[in-house]
């Protein structure tokens, strides 16, 4: 009688340990793999914001009147920037128009604060790829060892070495190992993009920060 190799039949012969192991694996394959285009799709759009403002805020139209329209909290990450500085800006001024000392310092730390918000937004979920990247191929092997130890207990017992007994249960248990693999390769891959990612577009609003404290700091000095 011919035996079923199928994934779904190695799958079903394995152990309940294995079983679980593979399970396991899957599950965090697809959490990574949503985390992946949920972070695409992010960078996409706050690179997309980004170059938008950009055109906005160097177009020459007057800050304040550029804040009116984003408002104190806009949906925009460079925008949020932007909005922080502005912010401050306005509230170091006292009613009879005169700044209050160390406006330049409160305004930087405010942009700082709203950098490092926007960062930790960009970032979350990317621990969950490296997790995975660097556990994954180990969880596989332990399921592929459970399965190896269970399927020589199978021969044991058989006293049977024919390769028609050996090959179902090497082949269970290596099932493990490859998941484990399928799952890891694609998580380190995309972690190691989208760190990149995040850091270019985190400089981006610093650079962005950077520039408009110059800005705000010419009008403190005149």
């Amino acid at each position: 009688m011919e035996m079923d190799f199928s994934m779904w039949a190695l799958f079903a012969r394995a152990t309940l340990t294995v079983k679980l192991v593979m399970l396991v694996l899957l599950g965090a394959s697809v959490w990574a793999w949503a985390i992946i285009i949920q972070k695409h799709i992010a960078y996409r759009r706050a690179r997309s914001e980004a170059a938008r403002f950009d055109a906005a805020f160097w177009s020459g139209e007057p800050l304040d009147d550029l804040y009116r329209q984003l408002g104190p909290d806009p949906d925009g990450r460079a925008e949020a920037v932007f909005a922080a500085g502005m912010t401050e800006w306005q509230r170091s001024h006292r009613q009879d128009g005169v700044l209050i000392p160390g406006a330049q310092a409160r305004i930087d730390r405010s942009m700082d604060v709203a950098i490092a918000n926007q960062a930790e937004d960009l970032e979350r979920g990317l621990p969950f790829l490296a997790t995975v990247g660097s556990t994954a191929p180990f969880i596989g092997l332990f399921g592929t060892v459970w399965g190896i130890m269970h399927a020589f207990i199978q021969i044991a017992e058989a006293q049977n070495t024919n390769l028609a007994v050996v090959a179902p249960g090497i082949a269970e248990a290596l099932l493990a190992t490859g998941l484990g693999l399928l799952a890891a390769i694609p998580a380190v891959i995309f972690y190691n993009k989208l760190t990149s990612d995040s850091s270019r577009i985190v400089q981006g609003y610093e650079s962005f920060a950077d520039e408009f404290s110059t800005i705000l700091s010419r009008q403190l000095d005149t």
